[in-house]
């Protein structure tokens, strides 16, 4: 399976975990995701008053510099480890 079909595969399998990860593991997974997708942060970091969407951009924000490839391993790797930890 190549690196790209996986990351896919678990970006879908990781939304069918039995239990909600924590708000960090999921922030963790967002900010992978879209340093996978993207790269580095394109938009302008939200307003105080949207604090979902400063998280979001922060943890996004704290992969900077981080290549597509190399966040695609870190994705695909901790998506396993949520899978195994909450089950599917």
């Amino acid at each position: 399976m190549s690196h790209q079909a996986e990351f896919s595969k678990m970006a879908e399998d990781v939304k069918k975990v039995k239990t909600r990860p924590s708000d960090q593991e999921l922030l963790d997974l967002y900010g992978l995701y879209k340093q996978s997708i993207v790269g580095d942060v394109n938009i302008d970091k939200p307003g105080m008053m949207d604090v979902k969407g400063k998280a979001k951009w922060e943890a996004w924000n704290s992969h900077n510099g981080t290549s597509k490839d190399d966040a695609m391993s870190a994705y695909i790797t901790l998506a396993k480890e949520i899978i195994s930890k909450y089950g599917m």
